[in-house]
């Protein structure tokens, strides 16, 4: 199953809060990268939070994927996590 996870802000975080994480952070993402967990990886153009699409089982497996990551670990950033299904209109080209 893909899974939208966008990056919500959690409000009063300062950047120098983040900092020491940021590289333990990019490690495991790395790792879940590597694991077919993150298939694809983004920050938006708009503004900085990040764009996830997972590959997971379920909402559960996506929120301890997501959950493990330090920076969420420790509070600092949250996630939506939205589970994606196939567009079924193209159907309608094909009856």
């Amino acid at each position: 199953m893909k899974i939208l996870a966008l990056e919500k802000e959690v409000p009063g975080i300062t950047d120098e809060q983040c900092t020491p994480h940021l590289r333990p952070e990019a490690e495991r993402a790395w790792e879940l990268y590597q694991k077919g967990v993150i298939r694809e990886l983004y920050f938006r153009a708009d503004r900085s939070e990040a764009v996830l699409v997972l590959e997971c089982n379920d909402i559960r497996e996506a929120s301890e994927a997501i959950n493990s990551l330090p920076l969420v670990r420790n509070g600092l950033i949250a996630f939506e996590l939205i589970p994606l299904a196939p567009y079924p209109g193209f159907v309608r080209l094909f009856r």
